[in-house]
C-alpha cells in the first residue's frame, strides 16, 4: 500500500512539473537546481556595423547640412544595453546657420540593422567623453 501511494505521489509531481515544462525561478515550491530551467541564452549579436562608413554615406542623419559639420570622427559602435541594436559616438566642429563657429559637438546615435534610426546631443552618463575616436 505504501508503495502504491509513493507512487501516486512520484506521478502527480511528474504531471505537475510537465505541466508547465520545467520548475523555473518563479516556481514556489523549494526544487534543486537540476530540476529549474534554464534561462534562455540572449540571440547573439551581430558584427558590429562600420560606424565610419554608416556615418560618411548618410551624414545628414546626424547633422543637419546647415551646420557645415568638419573634423568629423566616430568611435566604435557598442551593443545597445537596452535594447537590440548598436550605439556610437561622433563628434564634429559645427557652425550656426548665421554662420559663427559653434564648436565641436559630440552626438549618441543609435544603430539597427545597419541603419542610423536616432540621433542625440550626448550626455555624460553617454560616456561618449571617454571613447577613443578616429576620422571618417
Amino acid at each position: 500500500m505504501r508503495r502504491l501511494a509513493l507512487s501516486i505521489a512520484l506521478a502527480v509531481s511528474a504531471l505537475a512539473l510537465a505541466d508547465c515544462g520545467l520548475a523555473d525561478s518563479r516556481t514556489p515550491l523549494p526544487l534543486p537546481g537540476f530540476l529549474r530551467a534554464k534561462p534562455a541564452d540572449p540571440p547573439p549579436l551581430a558584427r558590429a556595423p562600420d560606424v565610419g562608413k554608416m556615418v560618411h554615406e548618410k551624414l545628414d542623419s546626424v547633422f543637419t547640412a546647415q551646420s557645415n559639420p568638419q573634423n568629423v570622427r566616430v568611435s566604435e559602435a557598442h551593443p545597445e544595453l537596452r535594447g537590440r541594436g548598436w550605439t556610437a559616438c561622433v563628434k564634429a566642429e559645427l557652425t550656426s546657420a548665421n554662420g559663427k563657429p559653434l564648436g565641436e559637438e559630440t552626438y549618441r546615435i543609435s544603430i539597427d540593422d545597419d541603419v542610423i534610426i536616432d540621433r542625440q546631443r550626448a550626455l555624460p552618463e553617454d560616456g561618449c567623453d571617454t571613447q577613443s575616436y578616429r576620422p571618417i
